[in-house]
């Protein structure tokens, strides 16, 4: 499978914002990169080796956000029961995408759900 370099470029600056909020840190649990605060995920960012399709998996709460995400081509409901608590998966291969922004702007706000109040209020001070 060859790595769509539009998806990449999204996927990479999705992955360098998460990693950039307060308290964020990359681990690889099942072989997969997530961004974890306080010992949470609050992004699935799967495999960037071309072994799978490239995407990113995160936890909306807000209904407009959540409704907006899974509008987006490919978009679904995460797999593992975790769709019924809010949690997207979106395709960053498919035409009409999101773009780096407004994924940036999603894993904020899921960010934000899972991240204790003081590293919220340290993101709100930059």
């Amino acid at each position: 499978m060859t790595v769509d370099r539009d998806a990449l470029r999204k996927w990479e600056k999705v992955r360098a914002f998460a990693l950039g909020l307060p308290g964020a840190a990359e681990e690889f649990p099942w072989g997969e990169s997530v961004a974890k605060v306080n010992k949470k995920v609050f992004v699935f960012l799967g495999v960037d080796d071309g072994r799978h399709p490239l995407g990113v998996t995160l936890k909306l709460t807000d209904e407009t956000a959540h409704a907006h995400a899974l509008a987006a081509p490919g978009a679904e409901p995460a797999g593992y029961g975790l769709g019924r608590s809010g949690w997207v998966r979106l395709p960053l291969g498919e035409k009409g995408a999101p773009e780096a922004e407004l994924l940036c702007d999603w894993v904020e706000e899921s960010y934000r759900t899972i991240a204790p109040r003081r590293l919220i209020a340290e993101l709100e001070t930059r």
